[in-house]
């Protein structure tokens, strides 16, 4: 396990019940999420391990000083990059070593940065027409951001970012539709590196102002113990009856997950000291994964983090952060829902009995002692309204989260043996809390930023070449002008491309090329964007790139791909939700409406409408899929409560209808039939 993880590990005894290699496969999931990361030692280690410092130390300033964009974003791309290489190796024949082409190319990283500032004003004013230099500082640029990709995401990532750059390059060769005039490599170079719509465009835009600073804040919450109090608060708030041990996973999930926004993570954190409780209560090892991966799918949907894709949602949009977070909120409650009535389910189908499990301690105890991460957690979304910037709120949060740590001795992100001169300085600085936090606030930003470069060449093309207006075109074409076919073509899009590529990535590349497809049939852009985040987020549950189910089949010794299975019985309820918001302007209250200032003047009892239709669909379809409801269902039962849902998942009167009287219809048949033998 990581550093963290060994400086607060749970308290549950249960943890011993996961065996180490368990623990050790699941890792590699991260791994594959993340990256494969060098355990450097000595020298070596004090060097990157101040380099990352700097990174963040850097990056804090930069969110109350004013630094310009045309400095921030190539710095920005420099550390990352300059870490990139010393951290993940060329291949895992030269894992924890650093080699001498790492060595060059970190230099050139930091050579390709130098070169762009030095340039200054004259270096942008060329862009139509660069020098010999500017192109080869150019090319190796897009070479370093591709290698940076493979070492920390695989060979996907990189793979379709150069055939993005193949079909600006020979545009004029290309069959119709596609075809286009085509781009010079010195017309590529000057887009991608010497302008802001490249490398240097929104996706690094928000890596250098947001997402690391979020990293950051994690990190701080993580070396804090605020992930260990978590953990423990559900499990001593859930535990006891029979679906206690559900409901721990959901909403320590959920806890865990909105200051990570990882669901790979948050699946492997969770279940190394879930699964064994899991088990004690009767779950089966695919359904126990299938639920693990499910929660910590939860944390890339949750406020107040949402992952790194919800900061794009917001720089896309030109909107305030606090209104993607606003439009969050019903269909994370919804998902929560979905997970907790499965749960619910789950208790009755597999006929779990009372189990007591071994509470950490009182529910009031913990929060009297521990009450402070509460306040980490809230004061992002606090500062919001308040008025703050999101990256003046996220820095105030993590400065909250220093300052508070120091309330319990066990907490405090810099040792008390520090001001009382005990100990020798050079361990309370390289084994100090407050260090590894810094150090893993940049080392956690890597997979995403690398990939944020990666993906700006892909939107530098689209922007270039027009692709996403002939995408939107060739979609509609097939959907005949139906916006129920569009949003369904969209969605299988999304999802495919989601399964080769991280949530991030997936949802830059779909936001330039599909989402123009809804907007152009009416679907409001908010909308379309969240629709497309939804889908997207599908890929941490869907092969080959399964990874949370993955993740949670290695604790639990599961299948993957029964596991993978069973994660979807838990989670497609709440994902036809999107449908609803992009097929019917009503749809757009389970958004609240887009924004903060249009729910001020928004319907409250056409909002309040929706998401009770939303809800009731959602019961219906998880007692469709799982086969129970009030007793196990028939088969005219089960047929009954998955049309209701689909039914009411689609919006308009008539399908509301059917899909209310056929659920009355099913839970009718069940009160009026005799109760069938028990699971």
């Amino acid at each position: 396990m990581s550093d963290d993880a060994q400086r607060t590990p749970p308290a549950h005894a249960a943890v011993s019940a996961v065996s180490t290699e368990a623990l050790h496969k699941a890792e590699e999931f991260i791994e594959a999420e993340e990256g494969a990361a060098n355990k450097l030692r000595g020298a070596l280690n004090g060097f990157v391990v101040a380099v990352a410092f700097v990174m963040s130390a850097f990056h804090l300033y930069t969110a109350y000083a004013i630094v310009p964009t045309q400095t921030l974003r190539p710095v920005h791309v420099g550390f990352v990059l300059f870490l990139c290489f010393l951290m993940f190796p060329l291949s895992p024949r030269f894992r924890h070593r650093v080699m001498w082409w790492d060595w060059l190319a970190a230099a050139l990283a930091i050579g390709v940065v130098v070169y762009l500032i030095q340039g200054g004003d004259d270096f942008t004013d060329r862009n139509t027409s660069p020098d010999a230099w500017d192109i080869v500082f150019g090319v190796a640029l897009i070479v370093l951001v591709l290698e940076a990709m493979r070492r920390t995401s695989g060979w996907i990532m990189p793979i379709i970012t150069s055939c993005f750059i193949a079909y600006a390059l020979m545009g004029p060769w290309l069959p119709a539709p596609w075809t286009h005039k085509g781009y010079e490599v010195g017309r590529l170079v000057g887009v991608m590196y010497m302008t802001l719509e490249g490398i240097y465009g929104v996706a690094v835009d928000v890596s250098s102002s947001l997402i690391i600073l979020f990293t950051i804040f994690g990190a701080f919450l993580q070396y804090s113990g605020a992930g260990k109090f978590y953990i423990d608060f559900s499990f001593s708030a859930m535990g006891g009856k029979p679906t206690g041990a559900g409901r721990s996973v959901v909403l320590a999930s959920f806890l865990l997950g909105g200051p990570s926004g990882s669901g790979v993570a948050t699946t492997v954190t969770l279940g190394a000291v879930a699964y064994p409780m899991l088990a004690k209560v009767g779950y089966e090892k695919n359904a126990a994964g299938g639920l693990l991966a499910a929660g910590g799918l939860g944390a890339i949907i949750s406020p107040p983090v949402l992952g790194a894709a919800a900061f794009l949602i917001a720089e896309f949009l030109k909107i305030s952060y606090l209104d993607v977070l606003l439009m969050a909120v019903v269909p994370t409650l919804l998902y929560y829902l979905a997970l907790f009535l499965m749960v619910e389910i789950d208790a009755r189908k597999y006929g779990m009995g009372n189990v007591i499990f071994d509470k950490v301690d009182t529910v009031w105890h913990l929060t009297k002692h521990y009450w402070f991460h509460f306040l980490s957690l809230v004061s992002i979304v606090v500062f919001m309204m308040w008025g703050f910037s999101p990256v003046l709120s996220v820095f105030y949060a993590t400065v909250v989260s220093f300052f508070t740590s120091f309330l319990r001795r066990d907490c405090a992100l810099i040792s008390y043996d520090l001001f009382q001169g005990k100990g020798a300085l050079r361990e309370h600085v390289f084994g100090s809390p407050f260090v590894k936090a810094m150090q893993g606030g940049s080392i956690g930003v890597l997979n995403v930023a690398a990939t944020c470069a990666g993906a700006g060449i892909i939107v530098g093309v689209v922007t270039l070449t027009g692709l996403g207006l002939k995408f939107s075109s060739i979609v509609i074409d097939y959907a005949g002008g139906s916006l129920l076919l569009t949003a369904v073509f969209t969605s299988l899009v999304v999802w495919i491309v989601g399964l080769a590529v991280p949530v991030t990535a997936s949802y830059i590349i779909c936001a330039v090329i599909a989402a123009p497809a809804l907007i152009k049939l009416g679907v409001p852009d908010f909308a379309a964007h969240m629709f497309i985040f939804y889908y997207a987020v599908l890929s941490e549950v869907s092969p080959p790139t399964a990874l949370s189910p993955f993740a949670a089949a290695a604790i639990t010794g599961g299948d993957p791909y029964k596991t993978t299975l069973q994660c979807w019985k838990y989670t497609v309820p709440a994902f036809l939700v999107p449908f609803m918001f992009v097929l019917a302007p009503e749809g757009q209250g389970l958004l609240l409406m887009g924004s903060a200032k249009a729910l001020a003047t928004a319907d409250w009892w056409s909002i309040a409408q929706v998401t009770l239709t939303a809800a009731v669909g959602i019961a219906a379809l998880a007692a469709g899929f799982q086969g129970w409801a009030l007793k196990r269902t028939t088969l005219i039962e089960r047929g009954m409560l998955l049309i209701a849902g689909f039914a009411l998942v689609y919006p308009g009167a008539l399908a509301d209808a059917i899909g209310f009287g056929l659920v009355i219809a099913a839970l009718a048949m069940q009160v009026m039939r005799k109760e069938l033998r028990p699971a």
